[in-house]
């Protein structure tokens, strides 16, 4: 066990980065990319938007070595091995791993594929550009896991909804946009993360600093996003509110939301409903403007984070139904755990020792190194 965590849960101010070379595959240096490797753990149904994930991947292949760890049906991993060949590596998540989240099989898949000790770890929606990279790169220097700040591109009425949970999330600290970065070093020697949680990138932060490592949430990085579309964000209402189950004061706040709103209407007292409409958009207002955020974040959306709140208010109720009822389904199971509390891990880790990738993932007994052993045979590596 390493000492004791650092946790910079605060923006480290952005540093001079400074431009450098990436060994390829074949150990040749490549001027100008960076010593990083890109993992997107995928799963698609549909083929929508595959000229666009097409784009974005030639894009960061230009700076970085990129895995896509896909867990799609067979003939549409054999369509993106097409389109994707001699441009990424292109896998299936790891057989022998265990675990109900595909997302964080996926991870675990090609954290250990890893060919950099930096690695950046984003969903198919995450836009990073050459700055973004290079700026999680420089943090890593200092830290084991870096959280950027995501913010949507374009802003149908969906995202502009969600975007005044982001701006609260800011202003208390920081959001969750689907990507996180992590030294290799420190994810292998700490055994991963749980892959039977709902919310994967709060577990794999809480875990490194379980096992003592240093975690950076800078909240000038703002990393571009697509927003959904609007049948997924409704589809999302209640799993997202269920992730609250893992911070106990934030659920306790929002659970309080509806019982207040009825209360003050039986009073007869709208004005407390408005003054409390006012102090939430002051406190998301507070959000958009740190770090350089109203370079991102328009005024009016704001105005969104009451409405956010109203509705993490109901689905909050909703959410405690699916856990009495055993939790969210994810594929063929339920995921009853939101994510582990800090002390838990510790003891876990305590008790089983920190290893490369055993703590909750069965080997099959392989022997280390199996699964990189096993690269070869993936189809489209990274061209030299």
């Amino acid at each position: 066990m390493s000492a004791p965590a650092r946790d910079h849960h605060a923006a480290l101010a952005p540093a001079p980065v400074v431009g450098g070379t990436a060994a390829g595959p074949s150990g040749g240096r490549r001027p100008g990319r960076l010593p990083v490797e890109y993992v997107l753990p995928l799963r698609r149904s549909d083929d929508s938007g595959l000229t666009g994930l097409t784009d974005h991947l030639r894009h960061l292949a230009r700076w970085v070595d990129v895995t896509v760890v896909d867990g799609s049906p067979p003939e549409l991993f054999a369509r993106h091995a097409a389109a994707w060949r001699g441009l990424v590596r292109h896998v299936r998540p790891d057989a022998a791993l265990g675990g109900a989240q595909g997302r964080a099989l996926g991870v675990l898949t090609g954290v250990g594929l890893a060919r950099h000790e930096h690695v950046v770890i984003a969903d198919d929606d995450v836009r990073y550009d050459e700055s973004g990279l290079r700026a999680v790169h420089e943090l890593l220097d200092r830290v084991d896991l870096v959280r950027p700040q995501g913010h949507f591109d374009r802003l149908p009425w969906h995202a502009w909804w969600d975007t005044g949970r982001t701006l609260l999330n800011r202003a208390f600290g920081g959001d969750w946009p689907g990507t996180v970065a992590v030294r290799r070093g420190t994810f292998r020697a700490m055994g991963g993360y749980d892959p039977d949680v709902l919310f994967e990138d709060l577990e794999l932060a809480r875990t490194v600093r379980a096992y003592g490592g240093a975690t950076a949430t800078p909240a000038w990085l703002h990393v571009r996003r697509l927003p959904p579309t609007a049948a997924h964000f409704r589809g999302q209402r209640i799993r997202q509110a269920y992730r609250d189950q893992a911070q106990p004061l934030r659920l306790l706040a929002a659970l309080a939301v509806l019982p207040g709103v009825v209360a003050a209407l039986a009073a007869r007292r709208p004005g407390l409903l408005l003054r409390a409409a006012v102090a939430t958009v002051a406190v998301a207002e507070v959000g958009r403007r740190r770090a350089g955020g109203a370079r991102v974040f328009p005024a009016h959306t704001a105005l969104a984070a009451p409405l956010w709140v109203l509705e993490r208010g109901v689905c909050s109720w909703l959410a405690l139904g699916r856990r009495w009822r055993g939790g969210v389904p994810c594929a063929d199971v339920r995921v009853r755990e939101a994510a582990h509390s800090v002390r838990t891990l510790r003891r876990r880790l305590a008790a089983n020792g920190p290893g490369d990738l055993v703590l909750w993932v069965e080997a099959a007994g392989r022997p280390r190194g199996a699964v990189a052993d096993r690269t070869a045979g993936a189809t489209g590596s990274a061209p030299s």
